[in-house]
């Protein structure tokens, strides 16, 4: 009997089918926690492979861009509406997956300052010893919102002199939850999916930043990623955002 071994460039591909296919995925961070979750719940009924890349959600759409491989984008839909009247997001499907507000967090045990009105909120981002926020340099929904809303307050320069400049929301929790700042500024779907005792509140309504989360990818994707997409669109993935804060938004 003669063994015929097959080239590298068919070897390969036969063992990617025989394992598992390898999706990956460039989100914004504001749905880490239940992303997560729903990943590794694919992972394990179908035995592909899902790695999420997270950031701001303009960093995230970036990534998205520059990475032809990448499966799946989960972004604002303000960046998916605009990538596809600008045609750098063409050809492609989406689908509305939820909304979450901004707001702030504390660390859990501490005071709770009352941000129910500009007035309010204004006094307390004064009486702050040190608050963080992620960088609207790189994409950050919530941090570029809250620039202009302490431009509006009148206390931009005052604030900014005891900032600390988050890489994304992650990161703005991981300082509330050391201790390191007394105040952090993120969507309030990354505040409960870190710890919900540190929610403060959303911003007051004159101030009120309402964030919608669209999932988007190209034509012609494979049975693994079409089916990661049936999953997170279906009621219990909808249901698992609504989990951790992201709220149900209709349509496609």
């Amino acid at each position: 009997m003669r063994l015929r071994l097959l080239p590298l460039a068919l070897a390969f591909p036969l063992a990617s089918s025989a394992f598992g296919e390898e999706l990956k995925v460039h989100a914004a961070a504001g749905v880490k926690a239940p992303f997560l979750k729903l990943a590794a719940d694919y992972e394990a009924k179908t035995g592909h492979t899902v790695t999420v890349v997270f950031d701001t959600a303009g960093a995230a759409n970036k990534r998205f861009l520059a990475d032809p491989d990448a499966a799946l984008l989960i972004t604002t839909q303000a960046l998916v509406g605009e990538g596809e009247k600008n045609g750098r997001l063409a050809g492609g499907t989406s689908y509305r997956l939820g909304e979450t507000v901004a707001g702030f967090a504390a660390p859990p045990g501490s005071p709770k300052p009352d941000i129910s009105t500009p007035e309010k909120l204004k006094a307390a981002l004064r009486s702050a010893r040190r608050i963080a926020f992620s960088d609207p340099a790189r994409g950050a929904t919530a941090g570029t919102h809250f620039m202009k809303v302490i431009e509006t307050l009148g206390i931009r320069d005052e604030v900014l002199k005891k900032a600390t400049l988050a890489q994304d929301g992650v990161e703005t929790m991981r300082l509330v939850l050391e201790g390191t700042v007394d105040l952090g500024v993120t969507q309030t779907s990354e505040i409960v999916q870190a710890n919900r005792a540190a929610l403060v509140g959303p911003f007051p309504k004159e101030f009120d930043l309402a964030t919608t989360y669209s999932l988007w990818h190209r034509a012609g994707l494979s049975p693994a990623a079409s089916g990661f997409v049936a999953l997170i669109t279906s009621p219990a993935g909808r249901a698992r955002l609504a989990e951790d804060g992201v709220r149900s938004a209709a349509g496609r």
